[in-house]
């Protein structure tokens, strides 16, 4: 059976006094649900370069590619009600009161902080625990 793959890019931010940023998502699925910033990889870019993009326009934090450090990839199946979505997702550490500006498909862009998190859509709790567990 075929099925159909789509790829996408995730970015947890945390910052150096132990914040994680999150945006509400503005879309189904998960509307009004907190989420990591991420998004499709468009034709002829890299996940990272996605990452960056998505990051910028979901959360108004801008960060050269290679600032971000890969996390790893997540695939299991059922980790989007849409289909099939295998993401790699990435890691960057900012300043504490770097500025958030929510943008694009988000409402709302915050600082959490790590100790005391909101509910998280897809699977963003595993992503966050893999990025804070290094």
């Amino acid at each position: 059976m075929f099925e159909t793959i789509r790829y996408t890019a995730d970015v947890v931010v945390t910052t150096t006094d132990g914040y994680v940023l999150l945006i509400e998502r503005g879309w189904d699925p998960h509307k009004g649900q907190w989420a990591l910033p991420g998004g499709h990889v468009d034709p002829g870019e890299t996940s990272r370069e996605a990452a960056a993009r998505e990051l910028a326009e979901e959360a108004g934090v801008y960060a050269a590619p290679e600032e971000l450090d890969q996390i790893g990839t997540f695939d299991e199946p059922g980790r989007d009600p849409r289909g099939r979505y295998v993401t790699v997702a990435y890691h960057l550490e900012v300043i504490a009161g770097t500025p958030v500006e929510a943008g694009d498909d988000a409402t709302r862009a915050h600082w959490w902080p790590l100790t005391a998190l909101p509910p998280l859509a897809f699977d963003h709790a595993d992503i966050l625990a893999a990025a804070t567990s290094k």
